[in-house]
């Protein structure tokens, strides 16, 4: 049995892997070497739906897109659940 309240320090320090994505498309190579200054790539989400935050490529919540200062961020509005957690 592992006691949560000693252990976790172990993990505090391990580095994962955060992104944030506004949505997907599937596009022909030869389209992608057409890409250039400028053009727009459309994506399967609406503008203004929330954006997916995802940890090592898997979900885990969603967000609204925000400026601080001269950078962008991520407003966390939902957390995605946990399915099938051990306990």
């Amino acid at each position: 049995m592992i006691d949560d309240g000693r252990n976790i320090d172990l993990l505090m320090n391990v580095a994962l892997g955060v992104s944030a994505e506004l949505g997907r498309c599937t596009m022909r190579v030869s389209d992608v070497l057409k890409l250039g200054k400028g053009s727009v790539v459309e994506l399967d989400r609406l503008a203004g739906g929330p954006i997916d935050v995802l940890v090592n490529n898997r979900l885990v919540a969603r967000g609204e897109i925000v400026a601080v200062d001269d950078r962008f961020g991520v407003r966390i509005t939902e957390v995605v659940a946990r399915k099938n957690v051990r306990g």
